[in-house]
């Protein structure tokens, strides 16, 4: 009777083999479900490690989606202040930013702020290249103020002082050195002549050559010999070209009367030195 019993002993792991543990068969039964159990809870907390994942990544996303338009966004507003002329740190902002946008939201911002540089770049050089243009500078002989006027005609005389100055120095012709010479003093000397007229008209004469002057006594800086008498000339010829042009309508219609006594006054030693101009650059060519 003993030996039957044992057929419902359940065999302990670790013990003897001969040796049986019994247990109820209530315990049998939950023992054969709880792998079944394990293996639902591990599904179950693998789902949820999942669905935590993916919010995360999701979080991350949105989030850099956002930061990416922010720095989109700064990249348009420091293009457009870059594109309205401000100062140098403003540009330099705008560069940042534009960078910036480029890496994390795409190159379209950076396009922009390149393509505002260009357009604002374009703008400056072609601004310029107007402003050093003798045909353009002739034309506005017409209507120039008087104020303009005495500014330009001041322009011309650092013009003539520097050239000459110049080519007391480099010239090789004699004669061109002594020309250059007489340009200094007399031009020297209309300089004392405007600043009298200018002071009582509040006009602040420049210190400095305006573009058109500047880029006509630039051409001279690398030339040398025979090379730059043809060019010094040749530039005096044209100077006193424009300014005879520029004083023949002050003579004629100045708003102050000492302005127009001034361009009378001086157009007669303008008209000369051109003439003496042209008789030299023949010589020299």
């Amino acid at each position: 009777m003993a030996r039957k019993k044992l057929k419902n002993v359940y065999p302990a792991v670790g013990l003897p083999y001969k040796t049986h543990l019994v247990l109820p068969s209530n315990v049998i039964k939950a023992m054969k479900v709880f792998p079944y159990l394990l293996m639902a809870g591990a599904m179950a907390l693998g789902t949820a490690c999942s669905s935590t994942n993916t919010g995360s990544g999701t979080a991350g996303t949105t989030s850099g989606s956002t930061d990416a338009g922010l720095y989109s966004s700064a990249g348009s507003t420091a293009a457009g202040t870059n594109t309205g002329g401000a100062d140098a740190g403003t540009s330099t902002a705008g560069s940042a930013a534009g960078s910036t946008s480029g890496s994390a939201g795409g190159s379209t911002s950076g396009s922009g702020s390149m393509g505002a540089s260009g357009a604002t770049s374009g703008t400056a050089t072609s601004g310029i290249e107007a402003a050093a243009d003798p045909t353009a500078f002739m034309a506005t002989f017409a209507t120039m103020q008087d104020p303009v006027f005495l500014m330009n005609a001041a322009s011309s005389n650092l013009l003539e002082i520097k050239a000459g100055q110049m080519a007391s120095q480099k010239a090789t012709n004699p004669e061109v050195r002594k020309y250059a010479q007489m340009m200094v003093s007399h031009h020297n000397t209309a300089t004392q002549e405007l600043k009298a007229i200018a002071m009582p008209l509040g006009v602040t004469l420049p210190q400095t050559m305006m573009p058109v002057h500047q880029a006509m006594a630039d051409r001279l800086m690398n030339k040398s010999g025979k090379g730059f008498d043809e060019a010094y000339m040749d530039m005096m010829e044209a100077a006193h070209k424009m300014d005879i042009a520029m004083f023949e309508v002050k003579s004629k219609a100045a708003e102050q009367p000492s302005v127009q006594a001034f361009a009378t006054k001086t157009l007669p030693m303008l008209r000369s030195h051109h003439t003496m101009a042209d008789n030299l650059e023949k010589k020299v060519d």
